[in-house]
């Protein structure tokens, strides 16, 4: 949690504000493939990207 603290303030002090969409669009990527689980569901989608 830190972490995202910390990454929030560097964002907001440097005013780099167009990191954010990109950051969360990781976090929830990542999510998607930890909660997925079956790695037949993920790879239709990996092979589109």
């Amino acid at each position: 949690m830190d972490n995202l603290r910390e990454l929030w303030a560097f964002i907001r002090v440097r005013k780099q504000f167009w990191l954010a969409p990109i950051i969360i669009f990781m976090l929830l990527l990542a999510l998607f493939f930890v909660f997925s689980g079956n790695a037949g569901l993920v790879s239709p989608f990996i092979y589109a990207l």
